[in-house]
């Protein structure tokens, strides 16, 4: 074991060191031996990477980070060699190497590195020229943001002048580059907006010109957030599959995911924005960026507007010449050509179809012809195919009847132009549906006011949000919208919080209390300090989450993707195969039979309702849990979710209130019971444990003053040791004390006393002697007993999972009626129950809402974090629930199992859809009823199937829970 010192940066409280310890007691082989404001040590034998991310994923800096930049690398074997030698050092945690630069976090100081590097044969750069850069950021949230890239600045090579959320001023020797490449490996961006040389600052005469830095392009976000684009061309799966292929192909690129339902992207990588966007065009579709919501939605709104009323023109003409031509037919005309008069009449029908097929179906052959220059077919193709084919063998007869047996001098003019009309109709209403899906998401939206009313000098004026900074203090009317997140400080009403936690009753505020953006005040007035504004409220993240969640994918959907991409090919070659079996071996005329059959599979084949199929059940499912306050990471948990068969629930704070109190004492030395609660909590003083807590509200009640405590330690799901008043203390569980030989056998039976009563006893140990035993209570929520009992109605095992005392958990567990129980279990061993319970074969949800949940809901099929949990449960968990109640839970797994069952039923119908109209369009009851299926039903069954798809996923919007949430 090493002990290692790290200096810590951005840790402002006590709070945030408690975060720290909490976090680094989850870590193997990691021991930490103190820590404080500036700085941690610790006893480790792991590599310091895994004590990095851990402290850098909380939010805080930690150990030292240079950006030195270098010269005399010529290719990548003088790269490799840099990374190489830092690789064998064990001060060194993370290295970012380039030909001008290297990036390096560790504990190495900054002269080692440069002489290492000085060593391999290569130069670190000490320009003598400084230069000013103004840079504008975007990424960049709240002043946890500013502080981090700040921190990251802060290098000998750069003075920052000014920097704020959306600003960045330096003077440094660095180029633009290397300043926007710190920016954006921090998981920000930055663009260039001025250069100044400043004064020289060594007085060097001979200093060299610099060329001047080209402005970069914007980048795709990072680091779990996700740039999106809105996309124009997209008809089908096969379209999908096309776009995600060739943003994959684009260098920076992590991941994509394409939403048919919404005909958006979702963008993760550090790929340049122009270069994705130029990408998709190339492929032959059309793409925009959506720079905030409010300008996404009103520009989704416009494209559904304008494609419905395209669609809407371009059928009724579509109709208006096919309808009457069907009808010519169905009721006695004659649409052979046996004449010379019948040919002139239908070669003028011929034209007018020709020039509704290049105006109301320009559409179709124009996409179908991008999509022939790029080496690929879609639904356009299979159109495109089939009303064209028709109308170049009807024009054919007009042409030159002599060339066709009378029989075979059919034109089907009507064709052509009821299948585009047909199709169109069903793509327009398919689009009114599908502005439907995303109504949740839109209420959301809506939640967020455009105005707030700011509270200067006693003046009160109304403001734009933009103009609302963090500090302002804010007045909250009655009826109106709450404009960003906040503290009361004067003032008391009820807010209405249903769109964020899906809890109808209205919630008390009053001074200290916080306040949300978007939700209603009912009654009273307040005034309030607001602390996070923007993309850092909320309602910001919740919107995030849910369009994140939307565009995601299960397992299933990216099935249906590696379908539909053979899909058309393989209906093409289809075609083919039943247009030469009609030739070759079907009855006089041939060639009739043929084109009707063709066609026919062409048209009834078109993909459309199987790239519709999950992403509007997804769109839909997610924005409906939203409603529910339930919010979901991605579809695939959803999926999971689904087939869940065992729910590991975490005892306090999901179980019960989370808001311990002291019930009892046990008292064994000479101590009072006052003495004892004030050495208790002057121990306690600095943790942010429930139970900690609940002895220092409880001196706190009794007006008891804390001493200072020293030498403080914790220990992971045992317990507390330090120095209080010059006195040793332990404060903890039986566990705590065996280690530590303290002598608890003589208070047993108090112990058993206390734990019957479903209170957790807690032992002093003073000095080396059991001093009493603290018992504390944490009361059960009020629907925690009904919530069970739904769950296990649903037939689902459920299990109580803590790190209490076996015989408290039993009673606690009694109450409940919940029979499996697992208790004195460390924060590591709860990870290690899910996985016993998985390799028994068990599908397991783990709800939880503590830092020590974290492991757990990680490892577990599905994680349910409690919303009023911690960021690092939240983070772990796949649901997080926006209400503190288990009624949620079983609202999840509902809605998840409903969701799921609606995809399958629209996969469902578009597989059999496809797989019976392929073979029926082919000819296969021909046999049986001498007819052909005609093109124009099959172009009517292709539009209602998509409409049916869109329709049903439509239906989740009407799900409800199984059971209203009683009080019991």
């Amino acid at each position: 074991m090493n002990t290692i010192t790290l200096p810590l940066t951005n840790v402002r409280c006590m709070r945030c060191v408690n975060k720290i310890r909490d976090a680094i007691s989850l870590l193997p082989a990691i021991q930490l031996i103190d820590i404080n404001t500036e700085q941690l040590t610790v006893s480790t034998e792991s590599p310091l990477p895994s004590l990095f991310d851990t402290i850098i994923a909380l939010g805080y800096q930690v150990g030292y980070h240079y950006q030195l930049p270098i010269s005399g690398l010529s290719c990548g074997r003088c790269v490799a060699k840099i990374e190489q030698a830092l690789s064998e050092r064990h001060d060194i945690a993370h290295f970012n190497i380039s030909k001008q630069l290297a990036d390096v976090s560790g504990l190495i100081s900054k002269q080692a590195l440069t002489d290492l590097i000085i060593g391999l044969g290569y130069q670190v750069v000490t320009s003598q020229i400084q230069y000013h850069y103004n840079f504008t950021l975007t990424g960049l949230s709240c002043g946890k943001c500013v502080a981090k890239l700040t921190t990251v600045l802060t290098q000998d090579n750069i003075d920052i002048i000014t920097i704020d959320k959306n600003n960045l001023s330096v003077t440094t020797s660095l180029t633009a580059d290397d300043i926007i490449t710190i920016v954006t490996t921090t998981g920000y961006q930055a663009v260039l907006t001025t250069e100044d040389q400043a004064p020289d600052v060594t007085n060097n005469p001979i200093a060299p010109e610099p060329e001047p830095e080209p402005e970069p392009e914007p980048i795709i976000a990072s680091q779990g957030t996700a740039t999106q684009l809105l996309l124009s061309g997209l008809t089908c799966a096969s379209c999908v599959a096309s776009v995600e292929k060739a943003i994959k192909a684009v260098e920076g690129v992590d991941s994509v995911n394409v939403n048919l339902a919404e005909r958006t992207a979702l963008i993760y990588g550090q790929a340049s924005l122009q270069a994705v966007i130029t990408a998709i065009e190339n492929a032959g579709y059309g793409a925009e960026q959506s720079e905030d919501d409010q300008t996404r939605r009103i520009r989704q709104q416009q494209q559904n507007q304008q494609t419905f009323k395209t669609h809407i023109r371009n059928a009724t003409v579509s109709l208006a010449l096919g309808v009457p031509l069907m009808a010519w037919g169905i009721f006695g005309g004659s649409m052979v050509i046996d004449s010379t008069t019948s040919q002139i009449s239908w070669g003028v029908i011929g034209l007018i179809t020709l020039a509704l097929l290049v105006t109301a179906g320009k559409d179709f052959y124009i996409n179908s012809w991008k999509a022939f220059l790029h080496h690929r077919a879609t639904m356009d193709t299979l159109v495109a195919l089939g009303t064209g084919a028709a109308w170049l063998f009807s024009m054919a007869v007009v042409i030159a009847p002599d060339l066709f047996p009378l029989a075979a001098r059919h034109v089907y003019f009507e064709a052509s132009a009821m299948i585009i009309g047909l199709i169109t109709i069903g793509h327009a209403l398919e689009a009114r549906a599908r502005s439907r899906t995303s109504k949740a998401l839109e209420r959301l939206i809506d939640l967020q006011p455009q105005t707030a009313i700011v509270v200067e000098n006693g003046q009160e004026t109304e403001q734009p949000l933009s103009a609302v900074v963090a500090g302002m203090t804010l007045r909250l009317k009655p009826g109106a919208k709450v404009a960003v997140d906040g503290s009361v400080i004067d003032g008391n009403s009820y807010l209405d919080e249903s769109m964020l936690t899906g809890e109808p009753l209205a919630v008390h505020k009053k001074i200290g209390d916080h306040v949300r953006a978007g939700t209603i005040n009912q009654q009273g007035s307040l005034l309030f300090k607001a602390e996070h504004i923007g993309t850092d409220t909320m309602l910001a993240r919740i919107i995030q989450l849910v369009r994140q969640a939307q565009s995601s994918k299960p397992a299933l959907a990216r099935l249906a993707d590696t379908i539909s991409s053979i899909f058309v090919p393989s209906v093409m070659i289809i075609a083919i195969l039943t247009a030469m079996a009609w030739f070759y071996f079907g009855p006089q005329p041939a060639s009739v039979y043929m084109l009707v059959a063709a066609t026919t599979v062409l048209i009834i084949a078109c993909p459309c309702a199987l790239g519709l199929a999950t992403p509007m059940s997804v769109t839909v499912g997610v924005g409906r849990a939203a409603e529910l306050g339930i919010l979901i990471k991605d579809a695939e948990a959803m999926q999971q979710a689904a087939g869940i068969d065992t729910v590991v629930l975490d005892k306090t704070g999901t179980l019960t209130e989370g808001k311990p109190q002291v019930v009892d004492y046990k008292i064994y030395n000479t101590l009072t019971r006052e003495q004892l609660v004030q050495l208790a909590a002057s121990l306690e003083q600095s943790s942010e444990h429930p139970l900690a807590n609940a002895i220092v509200q409880s001196a706190q009640q009794q007006q008891l003053d804390l001493y200072p405590h020293s030498d403080f330690m914790t220990y992971s799901g045992l317990g507390v040791s330090g120095t209080v008043d010059q006195q040793q203390l332990l404060l903890g569980n039986a566990k705590f004390m065996n280690q530590n030989n303290i002598k608890i056998t003589h208070a047993e039976t108090d112990f058993d006393f206390i734990a019957n009563q479903g209170a957790t006893p807690v032992y002093l140990a003073q000095n080396g002697l059991l001093a009493g035993i603290i018992g504390i209570s944490d009361p059960l929520r009020k629907d925690s007993f009904s919530a069970v009992k739904r769950m296990q109605k649903m037939g689902l095992n459920v299990v109580m999972l803590t790190g209490d005392s076996i015989k408290t958990a039993q009673v606690i567990a009694a109450k409940l009626g919940i029979t499996d129980v697992v208790a004195d279990v460390l924060p590591d061993g709860k990870a290690a129950q899910i996985t016993l319970l998985q390799q028994q074969g068990k599908r397991v949800a783990m709800v939880g809402d503590g830092i020590n949940d974290a492991p757990a809901l990680a490892l577990a099929e599905v994680g349910i974090a409690m919303g009023s949990g911690t960021d690092v449960a939240i983070e772990s968990a796949q649901f997080t629930l926006m209400r503190h109640s288990l009624h949620g839970v079983a609202d999840a797994l509902e809605l998840s199992k409903a969701t799921l069952r609606n995809i399958k039923e629209n996969l469902f119908g578009a597989f059999i859809y496809n797989t019976l109209g392929i073979p029926i369009a082919a000819g296969v009851l021909f046999p049986l009823t001498g007819t052909l299926l005609s093109p124009v039903i099959a172009g009517a069954a292709m539009a209602l199937s998509s409409i049916t798809v869109v329709s049903n996923a439509n239906r989740l919007r009407l799900f409800k829970p199984s059971q209203q949430h009683q009080e019991k």
